[in-house]
Formats: C-alpha cells, sequence, structure tokens
C-alpha cells in the first residue's frame, strides 16, 4: 500500500510527474496525487484542478489501495471499450417490432441508455425525430433521403458508393423487408475479398478494428482513393456517374490496406483525394470516426430499405451474388432509380391520368390498397380519390356481403359473429357512403320485414392492365367485377422496353377515356398490373420472364406511376388471376383452390387459408418448374428444363404436326395456329385431339404436384388459351390425373372447374386485386425483419 507521506522521487511519482504533463484522463488523476502529497485538502484541490471534491476523494482513495494501477484506465465491468455507433443504427432501423428501443439495444450491446440515446440522435435515426437521418461520415452525408448505389473492391480497397438527393424531405419509413440473413451473406462476402488481416492492424472477431484510435479501419492520412491515378477506380466512378445522373454520388472508403511503411503506400498518400472532394462528380468520404466498415455497411442497408421499398432483398442479394463470384474488381451498380425518384415527383398535367375520377377535397388514405404505395403529396392533388372504409369490422361486413350476394343484417351477424348492434351501425356507414344498398324487404314468418344489401356494383372501379409477349389488355371493371370496357393491342416480345411501357401507358388511359362516362369521380381505386413472372413486389421490378427476353431489370411500378397518379399495384399475373376468380367467383370460390392460368406458359396461383399465397418473394406458383420434376426433365447440372407442354400456343401446333396434322399458313406458335388445332380437336381430328391430351397429361401431373403437397380439393382452369374448343380436353385429362394418382386418392376427390373468368382472365384479375387489396380484411401484415 502507497502511502502519500512517504514516496521516493524516483519511483511512482516520476511516473506521476510524466503522467501529468501529458493529456486527458491520466493528467489529472496525477495532478490529484502529487498535490495530495504536498499535503492540500480535497477542497483546495479542488479548486485548483476545477473538479468535483468526490473526484478528488475517489482517486486519492485508488492511490493509496492500489498504487499508480489503481489510477489507471479500468473499463467498466460489461461495457466495451469502443462503442461503435453504427452498429447501434443498424439494430436500431432493423429490430423487429418494440426491440428497436433504446433500452433493449442497450441491454443487447452492453451499453447504457443514454448513449444509445445519444448515438440515435447524432444519427437522427428515431421514432420521434421527423427531419430525416444524419450520416456523418468525413465529411457528413449531405441530406436525408439516402441510398446504397454500389460497391467497388478491388486487392487493396473497398468503396461503397451511396446516393443522397438534399433537396427532398426525408421518405416515409415503410416496414423492413432485410433480414439478418442477407446482411450476414453480405459481411461475409465482404470478408471473403478483405485482404489477409485489418486495415489498421487486425480485427476482433466481432469485426472492429483492434486499433481503437481507427476505428473506421483507415489509415490517419485519411482515405487512399486514389481514384485520379488509379484508373479502374476512376472508370467505375465515371461509369457511376453516368449510369445514375439524377442523384448526387458519394464514396465512402471502407477500407484501404495498403501498408503505411510500403512504397505503395507512399504513392497512394501522394496522390490521395482528400476527404471532401470530388472525383469526377463523386465526392470522397471516410468513414465515421467510430464506426468499423462491417457495422457501416450495415447501417446504410438499413437506412436504405427501410426508407425506400424499392431496395429490397432482392438488390442485395443481387450484391450478395456479385460479392461472391471471386475475384476482383468488383465494380457492381444497382439498376438506374431515376424512375424511383421522379416518382416523388409533382407529375405535370399533361402527363396526368384522363379525367375519368378527378380528385376530390376528401382523403381517404385508410382505403388505399394496402401493398400500393401512397402517392406523394403533389400527385394527390391531382390524382383519384378512395373510398374511406375505416376499420377492419367493415371489411368484414363487406366480405360477407360480397360472398353471399344479398343478405341481411341478422344473416351477417351470424355469419360474422358480430353484435346485431355493430352490424346495424356499420351497415349504415356504408349505406350512407354508396358502398351498400338495399333490397326489397323480405317477409318474416315472425316480427318486421327484413331489409337485405348487396354491394353497390358502381360504387368502385378499378383499371387491369395485362402484359404479355403476345397481346396487351386493359380492362375496368366494377366492384361486382362487370367489365366497363375493354382494350386490346397486338405487341412483340423483342420490342424495345421503353416503346413497350409507352405502349401500356397509350393503353390504359384509352381504356379510362372510354370508362369515362361510367365511372364516378369519387369511385376509381388504382390501377393493377400483371406480369409474367419473376417480378420484384417490392420494388415493382420485372426480373427478366423467360418469354420476354428484352425485359430484364425493368422498374415498371415507377415508370407507370410517372403517367398515373394513383395508386398502382404489381402482381404476378397466375396471382393475380387467382384473386380475380376469388373477388368473382363469390361464395363458389369461398375455400381453397389452386388456379392453372394456361397463357403463354402455364403458371399457378394459390388461394389458401382466405387469402392468397405469395411467398416470401411475391412469386408463388411457378408452375413450369413443377412439371419438369415431375416429368423428370432436368439437365445435366439437375436444373429443370424448359417444358414444352407449359407453353400451350407453342407445343399444341408443333406435336399436332407430329401426330399428322396437316399444316396450315398460321405461323408456327402463333396464337391462330393454336386456335386452328383447337377447332380441329372439337371437331374430332385425331392428331389434334392427341396433342391436346398431351399436352394437358403433362399440366395434369404439375398439378397433381399442388394437389399432394397443399391437399386442396378444387383446381380451376382460366386463360386466354382455355378456349372454348379446348375446355373440355384439359378438364377431363387434368381430372383423370389428379384424382387417379394421388397419394390420399381414397379421402378427397379433386374437382376441376373452368375459370368464372373471362378470356381476360389475368386483367380482370389485375384489377380485382384493388379491391382485394383495399376490401379483404386481414388482422396484420406479412414483413421481412
Amino acid at each position: 500500500m502507497a502511502d502519500l507521506d512517504v514516496v521516493q522521487e524516483s519511483g511512482p511519482v516520476a511516473v506521476l510527474r510524466e503522467w501529468a504533463r501529458g493529456g486527458g484522463p491520466l493528467a489529472v488523476r496525477a495532478r490529484v496525487v502529487l498535490l495530495a502529497i504536498e499535503g492540500l485538502r480535497d477542497a483546495e484541490i479542488a479548486r485548483r484542478l476545477g473538479v468535483s471534491r468526490q473526484t478528488v476523494g475517489t482517486w486519492r482513495h485508488r492511490w493509496q489501495s492500489a498504487g499508480l494501477a489503481g489510477l489507471e484506465q479500468r473499463p467498466r465491468t460489461g461495457r466495451p471499450a469502443t462503442v461503435d455507433e453504427a452498429e447501434v443504427v443498424a439494430r436500431a432501423l432493423l429490430a423487429p417490432g418494440g426491440s428497436g428501443a433504446s433500452r433493449a439495444i442497450a441491454r443487447e450491446l452492453g451499453l447504457s441508455h443514454a448513449t444509445v440515446a445519444s448515438i440515435r440522435r447524432r444519427w437522427a435515426v428515431g421514432g420521434d425525430i421527423t427531419r430525416g437521418p444524419r450520416v456523418p461520415a468525413r465529411p457528413p452525408l449531405p441530406g436525408a433521403d439516402i441510398w446504397v448505389m454500389g460497391v467497388y473492391v478491388d486487392d487493396r480497397r473497398a468503396v461503397l458508393l451511396a446516393g443522397t438527393r438534399p433537396d427532398v424531405p426525408p421518405s416515409a419509413a415503410v416496414a423492413t423487408v432485410l433480414g439478418e440473413d442477407v446482411l450476414s451473406g453480405l459481411a461475409g462476402a465482404m470478408d471473403a475479398l478483405h485482404p489477409g488481416g485489418s486495415p489498421s492492424g487486425g480485427t476482433h472477431p466481432d469485426g472492429t478494428p483492434a486499433d481503437p484510435h481507427h476505428l473506421d479501419g483507415t489509415l490517419p492520412d485519411g482515405p487512399r482513393t486514389g481514384a485520379d491515378r488509379d484508373p479502374e477506380l476512376a472508370g467505375y466512378l465515371a461509369e457511376a456517374t453516368a449510369h445514375h445522373p439524377d442523384i448526387a454520388l458519394h464514396a465512402v472508403t471502407l477500407w484501404d490496406s495498403a501498408p503505411a511503411d510500403s512504397a505503395s503506400a507512399d504513392s497512394a498518400s501522394a496522390d490521395a483525394v482528400p476527404a471532401g472532394a470530388a472525383i469526377g462528380g463523386v465526392t470522397s468520404h471516410r468513414l465515421p470516426a467510430n464506426a468499423s466498415w462491417r457495422s457501416f455497411l450495415r447501417a446504410m442497408a438499413a437506412l436504405d430499405s427501410t426508407s425506400h421499398p424499392e431496395s429490397s432483398r432482392r438488390v442485395y442479394l443481387d450484391l450478395v451474388a456479385e460479392l461472391g463470384r471471386g475475384g476482383t474488381p468488383v465494380r457492381w451498380l444497382r439498376e438506374s432509380v431515376a424512375g424511383h425518384l421522379r416518382s416523388s415527383v409533382a407529375v405535370p398535367p399533361a402527363q396526368a391520368a384522363p379525367s375519368a375520377a378527378p380528385s376530390t377535397s376528401k382523403a381517404a388514405a385508410t382505403a388505399a390498397p394496402s401493398s400500393a404505395a401512397a402517392p406523394a403529396e403533389p400527385i394527390a392533388s391531382s390524382g383519384v380519390n378512395q373510398i374511406d372504409l375505416g376499420s377492419f369490422n367493415e371489411c368484414v361486413v363487406i366480405e360477407s356481403v360480397r360472398l353471399s350476394g344479398t343478405i341481411t343484417r341478422g344473416e351477417i351477424a351470424h355469419r360474422t359473429g358480430l353484435t346485431q348492434q355493430s352490424v346495424s351501425r356499420i351497415a349504415r356507414s356504408l349505406i350512407d357512403r354508396g358502398i351498400l344498398v338495399e333490397d326489397a324487404q323480405r317477409r318474416a314468418t315472425s316480427g318486421k320485414p327484413r331489409t337485405p344489401v348487396r354491394l353497390c356494383g358502381t360504387a368502385a372501379h378499378a383499371l387491369g392492365l395485362h402484359i404479355d409477349p403476345e397481346v396487351l389488355t386493359a380492362v375496368v371493371i366494377d366492384l361486382d367485377g362487370a367489365i366497363v370496357c375493354t382494350c386490346t393491342r397486338p405487341v412483340g416480345a423483342e420490342g424495345d422496353p421503353t416503346e413497350f411501357v409507352a405502349q401500356v401507358v397509350a393503353l390504359g388511359r384509352e381504356a379510362l377515356e372510354k370508362a369515362q362516362g361510367s365511372v364516378p369521380e369519387e369511385g376509381f381505386l388504382g390501377i393493377g398490373v400483371a406480369v409474367p413472372g419473376p417480378v420484384d413486389i417490392a420494388s415493382g421490378t420485372v426480373l427478366g420472364p423467360p418469354l420476354l427476353s428484352a425485359w430484364n431489370d425493368i422498374p415498371l411500378l415507377y415508370l407507370l406511376k410517372d403517367h398515373f397518379p394513383c395508386p398502382v399495384i404489381i402482381e404476378k399475373d397466375s396471382l393475380a388471376a387467382a384473386a380475380g376468380e376469388r373477388w368473382i367467383g363469390r361464395d363458389r370460390r369461398a375455400r381453397d383452390f389452386a388456379y392453372l392460368y394456361l397463357g403463354t406458359g402455364v403458371g399457378s396461383g394459390l388461394y389458401l387459408n382466405g387469402d392468397l399465397y405469395r411467398g416470401v418473394s411475391a412469386n408463388a406458383g411457378e408452375f413450369g418448374q413443377l412439371c419438369a420434376i415431375s416429368l423428370g426433365r432436368t439437365g445435366p447440372d439437375g436444373r429443370p428444363e424448359m417444358v414444352p407442354e407449359c407453353n400451350p400456343p407453342g407445343s399444341v401446333p408443333e406435336f399436332a404436326a407430329r401426330h399428322g396434322f396437316p399444316a396450315s399458313g398460321a405461323a408456327a406458335g402463333s396464337t391462330a395456329a393454336y386456335r386452328e388445332v383447337g377447332r380441329a380437336a372439337a371437331a374430332g381430328d385425331a392428331a389434334a385431339t392427341a396433342a391436346l391430351r398431351e399436352v394437358a397429361g403433362a399440366v395434369g401431373r404439375g398439378a397433381l404436384g399442388l394437389v399432394d403437397l397443399l391437399d386442396i380439393d378444387l383446381i380451376v382452369l382460366g386463360g386466354p388459351f382455355f378456349t372454348e374448343d379446348t375446355a373440355g380436353f384439359y378438364l377431363d385429362e387434368i381430372h383423370r390425373v389428379v384424382n387417379d394418382f394421388p397419394t390420399a386418392r381414397r379421402l378427397r376427390r379433386v374437382e376441376v372447374e373452368p375459370s368464372v373468368l373471362s378470356a381476360e382472365a389475368a386483367a380482370v384479375g389485375a384489377a380485382s386485386t384493388i379491391f382485394h387489396a383495399t376490401f379483404t380484411p386481414r388482422l396484420r401484415t406479412r414483413a421481412r425483419a
């Protein structure tokens, strides 16, 4: 134990005087002890040093009990020596439910609640902060609307390319679409490309640099981008500027592994671009002072995905796949977001939708389709209006009325479990708003006559667009599913996507103009678009459908929003057809079923447990893969092959010719050739009949897989190539397969029925997805966390 009165100058006191000449906390502690050795009282020491008497007493006692060791820095038990601010931000944004609260994060990371709250304020993330996030890179990223635009990695450095729009207000928060699996995969892929060791001399297991003074992973003299002398990086930044001209770009150096004493490091230092300098229009930045590259990457992905639904899992899975290809340099750039950026800008009057449904002064956001993004404020003033539904119970009542057609209030109460008083109140409100109408009274055996209610078909309308490789279809339907008008336009699958979208817009406007006199101003709900899969629903991007070779990552949703200032929903065509079957089929489709859509390709839509089953990525129902596996048609690498039977207009004429059907003037694989074979089969031609049965049998094998997997007892057939001439062959053959071959065939009989929809099944279904999203009662929404 040290004694304040007996200390030799050559021992601990010499160390204390050395500490006192330095700076920081150790200097204050050393001066406290040295003054105490001189005999000064605690009050005098506190006055001289400008500290509290409690502080003086603490360090006197530490000196007396432990000597020099008692004065040295000792981390608090359970608290990290350094705080990675970006990790706090990432957890706050990506945490599911209420686990993103500051206290929950503090417990998980071993920090104080005050520290976590301070970090959230510094980054401007949190429930009560409205000005939007602020990324404290060096220098800070300007603006609150932040996107992840690209990643560059070579054998020495890694650069994250961020995009900002300083003059745009922050986007409203959306449901989290990224999961920990995606972020872990991203970090793992970056780790695999990291040159051995830490940029600052080794990393901890959690990925933070071993040197706490260089937590950002950069060398003390700043990021060594050297872009002005590095043609590879300079070329990447130039390409990024050309690819993303509508957004300000910022290059944030994640790491630079050049050793400080190497010749290359000296060269890089000489060529380094100071933080904040512009490199070909791209501003250079260093990481925040208290953030590792790994946590910063997680935080930026979280800021992007929670602000922009188009920054979906698919975008980051594409990045992980690009990083995982191996080798450097990696030059990943996301697809252009120009359409997404324009969607938040007011649409000029010349681009506004036709006046089929001009807006009114009353906002009705609660009735907006749940899967459609609400338009920005400037658009809402010139767009269309939606019906204000209000509560979940109102949707329950509407669903009960829709399924029954005509029903009394007492029957609604019995079927829904609501009280008679609640049903009467809700029905009166819906009648006042024109959604329900009363029918003629029914005489009762006792009591007063009953007055049934039904949906008012003209209370709401929607436009449905179906994009097919051969034909575009647009329909306007009312709430009962009645078609108000139909427009079609032939197209070619090889056309330029820009021209293709222009034709879709023109056809939609034509349909709205034709329906203008039949659609009330306040009753137009929005536009549903059915497209061949796969499709990224979150971003509205069509991802290269097999029969639309010219389409590759087309942001269709945002391109359409440029022209139609109203809610727009994009749905896979087979799922849209299933939604339409459920909505228009009413009580005939009030159970689980699978819809087989026979178009230019065969797809399936599943209606299970009272709702469409979309799957994790909203691409459930890839029927061709199921058929290929059922038929045992796989390539040498095990990949399921493209099954020709799942393209009826192409396979039916080909198979008929193989069976001896005479050639005609119709082009091979065309709709005309298919219909010719269908007419011949209906007339009894053996070759045409054999061809149709062969195709129907292959489709039936895929349907058998659905029946066995899902244990369903209803298959619905529809689509443009389920024609009157061919329907009987498909129904008979598929009915035979799904009832003769299932494992549980002794326990159920599977019904195979024609669709209640017309040949425009997908377009009608697309329009009905607006009704389905607006009126179908739901207690929860699906979100990835």
